[in-house]
């Protein structure tokens, strides 16, 4: 496919997204299906396109006056694609599936504006709705912020100890043109997409294949370091998901102690059982029944509680999401938040650890959250997580979370990671 067929191919994904207010991903997944002959090469670039369209739909509708698909697919092609009016042209002329050329109206819109002048909400790339919720948490910040939350994010790796070093994996990933991440010394990054490149596939790698290495973002592998983790411990990743911070649990603790690993939806922790092998992780076991967790109530020395939430620190990675995102739901996932904490809090031990994680920045999630758990639970009390951060994190004077009320927040803007926030909580007696 030439360009002007990948164009029109996102409109068509951009306008079914809109019209079945559907997952991004299933739409661009329904459109390869029906178009067999599309390689990966044009799967890659028309994605591309859909997901800078949905991550700046708002800025870049400003730009061209319009929130039809068509302009704002144009509106990528001129920005994230590194492609002035007269290549676009080019590209399309003579391509007998592409779309009609911009109209002289709207490339005379977009070279006029300036979008130091939209409003606030615009420059920040978030429904209005949610502007008190990044104004709440980063002050006169906030629009940068969240308009970070618009950018192509890298992929992050975590480096498993238990196998392999980060010089080990660097190596291996050399032509993957992976480099060692910022604050973690087990971290390796492939840096964002330029124009309508795709990423190397790393699960393809045969270092993947051994365990070398598993995908998780940055952020997802500071909330496990901030947890704490010791050698010995007996350990409930209480919301386990797939797996991914049982896995860097178990590399933390050398594969001593125990971590037991629960999700009350069983088809999102199907994929634990082939991670914990390809890791070589011994010291994790997974639960679909929470029957099977009654035995540990008040003996865990460690809980880590990955809440269900809105996901609004992920926008970079789905950024369908915010659109779809609305207050009914996020007062939906603060009643699942209190249920999940609520049950968690039975397994913590004397002298034990609630740790709290979300990849939300919204203070109701958050903040809110911890705040009205203390206040009915008075044998808990916050540890600090500034401290916990400096032991964790090498150098990166430029790079840190923002501290507040003994939370960690990263951002990124502040962390160059996913949006997370983190609270320790030490049950006392």
């Amino acid at each position: 496919m030439r360009l002007g067929g990948r164009l029109q191919a996102a409109i068509e994904v951009l306008d079914d997204i809109e019209n079945r207010k559907r997952p991004a991903s299933d739409a661009l997944k329904d459109w390869g299906l029906s178009h067999r002959f599309a390689g990966a090469g044009d799967r890659a670039v028309i994605g591309n396109i859909v997901y800078d369209a949905l991550r700046r739909k708002l800025s870049l509708g400003w730009r061209m006056d319009s929130d039809a698909a068509r302009h704002i697919a144009f509106g990528v092609l001129l920005s994230d694609a590194e492609l002035d009016m007269d290549e676009i042209n080019a590209a399309l002329d003579g391509d007998k599936f592409a779309p009609a050329p911009l109209e002289a109206e709207r490339r005379s819109i977009w070279e006029a504006r300036d979008l130091a002048s939209a409003p606030d909400n615009i420059r920040a790339d978030v429904p209005e709705w949610c502007v008190p919720h990044f104004e709440a948490i980063f002050g006169d910040r906030w629009v940068r912020e969240a308009a970070a939350l618009s950018d192509r994010p890298p992929v992050d790796l975590r480096v498993n100890t238990l196998k392999a070093d980060r010089d080990k994996v660097l190596k291996e990933l050399a032509r993957a043109g992976a480099s060692a991440a910022p604050l973690l010394e087990t971290a390796v990054r492939v840096p964002p997409l330029r124009a309508m490149g795709r990423h190397p596939n790393v699960q393809a790698e045969p270092a993947f294949q051994r365990g070398l290495f598993e995908v998780q973002d940055l952020g997802s592998q500071i909330a496990a370091k901030l947890s704490d983790a010791k050698p010995g411990e007996q350990v409930l990743d209480y919301c386990a998901g797939a797996g991914g911070k049982t896995l860097a649990l178990a590399a933390e603790m050398g594969n001593k102690g125990q971590i037991h690993a629960y999700d009350a939806e069983r088809q999102r922790l199907a994929p634990i059982f082939d991670r914990l092998r390809r890791a070589g992780v011994r010291n994790a076991q997974a639960h679909a029944n929470v029957e099977d967790l009654a035995v540990l109530e008040g003996q865990i020395d460690l809980v880590l509680v990955d809440a269900p939430c809105t996901g609004s620190g992920t926008w970079r990675r789905r950024p369908d999401a915010k659109w779809r995102l609305s207050d009914q739901q996020l007062e939906r996932r603060e009643v699942e938040q209190r249920e999940v904490l609520d049950a968690a809090k039975a397994y913590v031990k004397p002298g034990g650890r609630l740790v709290y994680i979300t990849c939300s920045l919204f203070a109701p999630e958050n903040g809110n959250q911890v705040d009205a758990f203390l206040s009915s639970n008075p044998a808990y009390e916050r540890v600090d997580t500034k401290p916990l951060w400096d032991r964790a994190v090498s150098e990166a004077k430029a790079l840190s979370p923002l501290f507040k009320d003994g939370t960690a927040i990263l951002s990124p803007l502040a962390t160059s990671t996913d949006g997370f926030f983190i609270s320790v909580l030490k049950r006392e007696k």
